[in-house]
């Protein structure tokens, strides 16, 4: 099952890179319920095994290509997001002061912390692209201009996954032209 869930998130990010247009200095916000990866109910049976699976599907990938992560807790850390200092930094976001744990941000949320170099917790990004693995709701911390993305393999797991990139926003109404590389 492991082994599927590593190959499963493989394919999805490899997509996911390409179709959203993902490129160094990007930022790529994450949510994910492992519950929902092996079948449970978001919430029910966070799994650090599920997690650590996950990750060796994509974190190299994303490190490798300089794309950033933001990875949203859970509710019980009101949807704060690990990121590595050195975005916080850049991006000038205040940091908040918690440590992800299986039941207290999940499974996600704590391993994303254990492979950062300088990780911290802010409660607000404007991510270029997100993932959303198993329901848990990220479109909150996307820039405003969110495009839903089709991807070919929807699922890690058992859990449905939807995505979505941004873009920036069209002004100028009928008469306007666009930069097509910004669509």
């Amino acid at each position: 099952m492991f082994d599927k869930i590593k190959n499963d998130a493989n394919t999805v990010f490899a997509e996911l890179i390409e179709t959203a247009k993902l490129r160094n200095g990007s930022i790529l916000v994450i949510g994910c319920s492992t519950s929902e990866i092996t079948g449970d109910t978001i919430g029910t049976h966070s799994s650090m095994d599920t997690a650590k699976a996950l990750y060796e599907g994509f974190y190299d990938m994303l490190k490798d290509k300089g794309i950033y992560i933001a990875v949203q807790c859970c509710e019980h850390l009101n949807r704060a997001l690990v990121i590595e200092r050195e975005l916080a930094d850049k991006l000038n976001l205040d940091v908040v002061n918690a440590v992800p744990q299986p039941k207290a941000g999940g499974s996600s949320a704590t391993i994303a912390y254990s492979l950062m170099d300088e990780p911290v917790l802010v409660e607000h990004i404007r991510a270029d692209a997100g993932v959303d693995i198993g329901g848990t709701l990220i479109g909150m911390h996307l820039k405003e201009t969110a495009v839903p993305l089709r991807l070919n393999n929807r699922y890690i797991g058992k859990a449905y996954v939807s995505s979505a990139r941004t873009r920036a926003k069209f002004i100028g109404g009928m008469r306007a032209v666009y930069n097509e590389d910004l669509m």
